[in-house]
């Protein structure tokens, strides 16, 4: 099992959202290359990267500080925000990203999803984000009618290599994750599982160790506000 420090990007700079509101943000960092440097010196053995603005409007603006990032860093990144279309996910390839998180389009364009899944073996992650077990897109603004779960088997029948799962009422609140509903995806599908969302104290991540077979726990406000130790972090799981 991973701990997977979280970069969120927006205008440029590394920053935390509360329960994903846009207009409720908080900056960290104002050199996201340096940020990442610093969680791989304490052992992260990968970054995960949002680009806030690509999950709000479609349009990634944050290339330029990811290409930073991939640079300073020599440890697989994933990248998820606002990618839509295969074109996309061959750029952020091509730049040298690992893995592809998609989100909304999993809902609304499933059948790129599949084919970029074809494509790009191995590499592709369903972003799978639920608010009382449905799904939520386009930066959480817009909850459908999809139960998590389903998609998440739906996902995997399409070739996923891997599901990102957060509950969005917990995400930046350090409030705790949701340790039961990420069992039950985690129980649903074979593929990989990262639990996100509402990480805030060693005992959480304690608690997500329970969970059989995961492969990762995502944490961001935690470890910038200091409430994880990031390598103290990576040992518990290491241990366990």
């Amino acid at each position: 099992m991973l701990i997977i420090p979280a970069i969120d990007l927006k205008d440029g700079v590394c920053v935390r959202l509360q329960q994903g509101r846009k207009e409720d943000v908080t900056v960290y960092s104002d050199d996201p290359a340096a940020t990442a440097s610093a969680w791989v010196s304490y052992g992260a053995e990968l970054i995960h990267i949002v680009d806030l603005d690509g999950a709000f409007t479609g349009q990634q603006l944050n290339l330029e500080s990811i290409k930073r990032i991939r640079k300073a860093v020599d440890v697989p990144i994933e990248v998820g925000g606002g990618i839509r279309d295969e074109d996309r996910i061959e750029l952020l390839i091509s730049l040298g990203i690992d893995r592809i998180i998609i989100g909304t389009a999993v809902i609304k364009e499933p059948e790129m999803f599949r084919q970029a899944c074809r494509r790009f073996p191995g590499k592709i992650l369903a972003g799978i984000d639920a608010k009382d077990g449905k799904v939520a897109i386009k930066g959480w603004q817009e909850v459908t009618q999809r139960d998590a779960i389903d998609v998440a088997i739906e996902m995997e029948r399409f070739g996923a290599s891997g599901i990102i799962y957060t509950d969005i009422s917990r995400d930046g609140m350090l409030t705790g994750p949701n340790v039961e509903a990420t069992r039950q995806i985690a129980a649903a599908v074979k593929i990989d599982v990262i639990a996100s969302g509402g990480v805030s104290s060693l005992q959480d991540i304690k608690n997500l160790t329970s969970i059989d077979d995961l492969y990762g726990i995502i944490t961001g406000k935690a470890i910038y506000s200091g409430a994880i130790d990031l390598q103290e972090a990576i040992r518990l799981v290491k241990e366990a």
